[in-house]
């Protein structure tokens, strides 16, 4: 349930967390991201292999590219 007056953090547990960024409230209270997963705007993504979260949430691989380890490289 949202709490008032913080657009998009909610309370989890009788805490309040950002479910669009926390790995252990990953879109909703209780759903965690994997060990090597990061939470990006309420989805759980593995920034390693991620072409739209290369490295982090938002980083985007060129056309054409691949992410590999975290970074955009050539296929």
């Amino acid at each position: 349930m949202p709490s008032q007056g913080s657009a998009g953090k909610y309370c989890c547990k009788k805490k309040c967390v950002n479910v669009r960024t926390d790995r252990l409230n990953c879109g909703a209270c209780g759903k965690k991201c994997r060990y090597s997963e990061i939470c990006c705007k309420g989805e759980c993504v593995n920034p390693s292999s991620d072409r739209r979260n290369c490295g982090g949430c938002g980083k985007k691989c060129k056309k054409g590219s691949l992410c590999v380890h975290g970074m955009c490289s050539y296929s």
